[in-house]
Parts: structure tokens; C-alpha cells; sequence
């Protein structure tokens, strides 16, 4: 009786063994095939064997047939190929915001859809400074919370922390909750970020969800202005510098003709460029302006300069001049 189940479930063993062994660059003969199933105590025929791969056809799987010597058969398509495996590995190894134990259990699931051959290939480790260290200080649990208020349209409550001068994680608002109506959940530079209201005609603010504490689901049904979103959602075509807000614009830089690059990789291909000078490109942007933007600017020590606007220089003057004061 033993027997008869397990052979009722050789197509499905057949599929496992085609996933687990072979992609579009190894494959099994039939022979390997028919031993890889006695290992399960099935015993097979060539025949049978032929109408499985048939039948797993038949059901959408790519079961290609390489005339090699000895002819070999291989599962190709699958429903992550190996690049797509590999970037989301990658993505997951560089995510501070997991613990070493969540980017490890996460990256040995997303293995299991490659095959054996590549997973040796998918055997990497990435250093990621900054990784939260335990499962408390990982931000799942709130990421969940805040997607079940706008799933429910309800408002959410929490403690918003802040570190001290002496180091020190302490709450604001002298431990008073704050309640929002969440708009959006967001990850930029290695955090999570919650856009959120708290009165319904705006502003939209920033959190950073790894600094929010206590988070709740409240009874209350969540109030947002749809047009205040929209507007918001609007400046997203302006480059942000992390999460910081400011007023939108459009800057023109002047960045030397060899180090184009530092444009391109911050702005990407949003950067619109002409000919400036002999050693120069102009680059306009579109950027929330902020002291961040501007930190950026001052970073790139000459390399990439402010044109245009006036207003943006004499606010670039100034941000510079405020900082030699405090020399």
C-alpha cells in the first residue's frame, strides 16, 4: 500500500527532482532521473517516466530535451529566473532594516527556487553596517500595523523617539502618543518610512518606522484630504535627499565635463544636460531644496556647482555662511 502512494506521487517527485537538479545549463539523463526516484522508493519505468515529463508539459512546466550524449532533460522556466534571484538576494542581504537572522531565512526561501547548481552561485554575504541587531529593533511588526490601517482605513497610534546628546532613544512629545492617518509606507536608503497626517487637511509628514514605538491600530476611521495627498504625491517627480522635505525646484548645476557620473548617479536619467562650457556640462534637476541638497552640494568640494536659480544660490550662501559661524 505504501508502494501504490508514493507511485501516485512520482509526477510530483519527477517535478521536484527537475526543480532542485536541473536548469537551462544542466539537465538529467533519463537514467539519473530514474535513480533520483528510486531514492524516494519509487520504482520507475522509462515509459511512465515519458508521460510524466508529458503531463508536467501539459500543466505549463518548461521541461526542455537536450540532445547531449546521454540526452538529458531540464526544468529552464521558472517563476524567478536566475537574475531575478540573485537581485532580490542582494536586496535582501543590503537591507539594514532586517536582522542577520531575518536576511538569512529570507535568502535561504529565495533559494529554493533556484536549482542546486545555482544556489552554490547564490552563496554570498554582503556587510551591511548599522543592521538592526535583534528582532526588536526590526520594523516588521510596526510595517504590518501601519499596512493594516490603510487597509482598513483606520488611524494609527505611536511613540516617536529620538536619540538625546547623550545617545540616549527617548520619546518625544514627553511620551505622548501621536495619531495619524496613514497615506503611504516608503523605503529609501536603507529605511522605512511612514507618510502620514495628523490633521486631515495636511501637511503629509515623514517618519522613519524604525523610530516609532507603541504602534496601534486605532478605532478611529482614518481622515486624509485626497487633494493635500495629490499635491504630495506631485513633488515626488523632485528628488528627495533622504526623507527630507523642502521646496520644490528646478536647479540648474554646473558639473566638470569628466565627472558627469556624480549627476547621473543621484538623479538618474531625470538629469537633463547641454554643453556648458570647454569643462563644464550644465545639468538641470529637480530637487526638493534643503540642507541636505545642499550638504550634497558642498560634499561634491567644488565639482559640481550651483548656477540657478539666484534664490537657491543665496540660499546655498547662506546655508555655507551659517556653517563657518559655527567654526
Amino acid at each position: 500500500m505504501a508502494y501504490n502512494n508514493k507511485a501516485k506521487l512520482k509526477t510530483l517527485y519527477l517535478q521536484r527532482i527537475l526543480e532542485e537538479e536541473t536548469d537551462a545549463e544542466h539537465g538529467l539523463s533519463m537514467r539519473q532521473l530514474i535513480e533520483r526516484l528510486d531514492g524516494y522508493g519509487i520504482k520507475a519505468e522509462r515509459k511512465s517516466v515519458y508521460r510524466d515529463l508529458d503531463a508536467l508539459r501539459e500543466a505549463g512546466a518548461d521541461i526542455r530535451t537536450y540532445q547531449r550524449n546521454p540526452v538529458e532533460y531540464a526544468l529552464v522556466k521558472r517563476a524567478l529566473n536566475f537574475d531575478d534571484i540573485m537581485l532580490l538576494v542582494d536586496a535582501v542581504q543590503s537591507c539594514r532594516s532586517l536582522t542577520e537572522r531575518q536576511a538569512r531565512l529570507l535568502t535561504t526561501n529565495l533559494k529554493l527556487f533556484a536549482s542546486d547548481h545555482q544556489r552554490a552561485l547564490l552563496d554570498r554575504s554582503i556587510h551591511v553596517s548599522g543592521r538592526a541587531r535583534t528582532a526588536k529593533e526590526s520594523v516588521f511588526g510596526s510595517i504590518h500595523l501601519i499596512h493594516e490601517a490603510l487597509r482598513t482605513g483606520r488611524k494609527l497610534s505611536f511613540v516617536y523617539y529620538r536619540r538625546g546628546t547623550d545617545g540616549v532613544r527617548r520619546p518625544t512629545r514627553d511620551g505622548a502618543a501621536r495619531v495619524v492617518s496613514p497615506v503611504q509606507v516608503s523605503f529609501s536608503e536603507g529605511f522605512y518610512y511612514l507618510a502620514a497626517v495628523e490633521e486631515a487637511s495636511g501637511p503629509v509628514r515623514q517618519y522613519r518606522i524604525d523610530r516609532m514605538g507603541k504602534v496601534a491600530v486605532a478605532d478611529e476611521a482614518a481622515a486624509v484630504d485626497r487633494e493635500v495627498v495629490r499635491s504630495w504625491e506631485q513633488l515626488g517627480d523632485y528628488e528627495r535627499f533622504g526623507q527630507f522635505a523642502g521646496p520644490a525646484a528646478g536647479v540648474t548645476l554646473a558639473v566638470r565635463s569628466d565627472k558627469v557620473e556624480l549627476v547621473t548617479d543621484r538623479f538618474g536619467e531625470a538629469a537633463a544636460f547641454s554643453p556648458l562650457d570647454d569643462g563644464h556640462a550644465r545639468a538641470l534637476v529637480h530637487v526638493r531644496v534643503s540642507p541636505q541638497f545642499f550638504g550634497w552640494v558642498a560634499g561634491m568640494e567644488g565639482l559640481v556647482r550651483i548656477v540657478g536659480p539666484e534664490s537657491v544660490r543665496r540660499q546655498y550662501r547662506d546655508y555655507l555662511e551659517g556653517l563657518l559661524e559655527q567654526l
